[in-house]
């Protein structure tokens, strides 16, 4: 029986990820249903995180997530982290019916959609993440 240390398996793993060249295949879809500053930034900031390193990222907003446009705090600015994910190429798509039932339209960063819309990105997605 062999054996195998922490730092052969770390050794290993790096070598796995140097030859995994075609990480960017794949896919990620993040759900946002909330407008709590923390919860929504750290979901943009992990959308920002994941297409940094390569992966396709589209972000869907429903619920009370269509509201994370233009939504600020002192320590947890959404709107500046939606918008710096929207500069690097994410997508991000809200809820039409959500929206209208706030009053609220789509906008350049975040045009109005639709469930088909989003049941498309789960299908799209290799991996769907919700906050």
């Amino acid at each position: 029986m062999t054996s195998t240390t922490y730092a052969q398996c770390s050794d290993q793993s790096k070598q796995e990820n140097e030859n995994n060249t075609n990480i960017s295949a794949m896919k990620i879809g993040v759900i946002i249903e909330t407008k709590d500053y923390e919860k929504a930034w750290n979901a943009f900031r992990f959308a920002i995180v994941a297409k940094d390193q390569g992966y396709e990222v589209k972000v869907f907003l429903m619920g009370e997530g269509v509201e994370c446009v233009g939504l600020t705090h002192d320590k947890y600015n959404v709107d500046e982290k939606l918008n710096e994910f929207v500069d690097m190429g994410g997508i991000v798509l809200a809820c039409g019916t959500c929206l209208r039932s706030r009053n609220m339209n789509g906008t350049d960063a975040c045009p109005m959609s639709n469930m088909v819309t989003c049941v498309e990105m789960v299908a799209w997605a290799d991996k769907m993440v919700t906050f």
